[in-house]
């Protein structure tokens, strides 16, 4: 018997069904499927399609899992040693989750960048307290080794305040 709550009928919405329904999206396998803006690089033009992007469940799940890993009390790590013990796992996630729209990642990048920024503040004394100026240090640092974390080698720097 197939449970009420998990199998629905989703109206498939997009460029060419314009109709009004009560559910136009749907999650499965951490991707939340909906009507994207999306563009044909052919004709250059931008069209309504129902495609897949991380859901927001995945992503507060990372997150979550980021603030386990408690990177920002580890003031025993270089940033080197962080980069080798967590790459494998973002790599895997980037791969996994940005198959189809890796702009959506860009939050988790992000949050993950903001942590990075908290690290530095505790691991040097002279960044303690000092926001911009971690964030500038660690700006330098993408700079000069933007190899050192995946989501920086794939252009997801971001913001990091």
């Amino acid at each position: 018997m197939l449970h009420p709550d998990k199998t629905k009928i989703i109206y498939c919405k997009d460029g060419s069904r314009k109709e009004k329904y009560e559910e136009t999206k749907f999650d499965f396998l951490g991707y939340t499927f909906r009507p994207r803006l999306v563009k044909n690089s052919k004709r250059n033009s931008m069209f309504i399609s129902f495609t897949p992007a991380v859901s927001q469940a995945a992503l507060k799940s990372m997150k979550a899992t980021i603030r386990q890993w408690n990177i920002r009390n580890r003031t025993d790590l270089e940033l080197g040693d962080i980069a080798r013990m967590y790459n494998p796992v973002i790599r895997g996630w980037l791969a996994y989750y940005g198959k189809y729209s890796p702009s959506a990642l860009y939050q988790f990048c992000r949050h993950f960048n903001k942590t990075l920024v908290a690290w530095g503040m505790r691991k040097y004394k002279e960044l303690a307290g000092h926001k911009t100026r971690t964030t500038i240090f660690i700006g330098k640092i993408v700079k000069e080794n933007p190899e050192l974390f995946v989501h920086w080698n794939k252009g997801m720097i971001g913001a990091f305040a």
